[in-house]
């Protein structure tokens, strides 16, 4: 199964858009989820259209194909900010909460080493909760 990568970013207008890595493929949306599935919409658009015009159309659109969607990580931050506080993500990646309200609110981007452990804490948290039996 082919795996497309796409990202996901917060506009500054609270709209949300999506966009293929490698290939042609948009969406956008009021909510991250919106513009996902408009992005899918327009990709079996495009196929139809394609095929019957007789044109050529990635090949991945015949198969099988994963959608891996990544936020930037002021999008990230944004989008579950009414889920997880600016405490709860310090406790988790130990970034340091005002430096996490530096990357939400000013257009301070944060370094590798920290996306990284941003993205381990997230990781890790996800774990637990998957190990979960009720």
């Amino acid at each position: 199964m082919e795996k497309i990568e796409a990202i996901v970013e917060r506009a500054s207008d609270g709209t949300f858009s999506v966009y293929c890595t490698d290939e042609m493929f948009t969406g956008m949306g009021d909510t991250a989820d919106a513009a996902k599935k408009d992005m899918m919409i327009q990709m079996e658009f495009f196929k139809q259209i394609a095929v019957e015009k007789g044109l050529w159309y990635p090949a991945f659109l015949d198969e099988d194909f994963e959608v891996v969607y990544k936020f930037d990580t002021k999008s990230l931050l944004e989008y579950y900010s009414g889920i997880l506080s600016l405490s709860g993500l310090e406790k988790i990646t130990g970034i340091h909460q005002k430096q996490l309200w530096n990357y939400l609110h000013t257009e301070t981007k944060p370094r590798k080493a920290q996306i990284e452990k941003i993205e381990q804490g997230l990781h890790s948290l996800g774990k637990e909760l998957t190990s979960i039996s009720l």
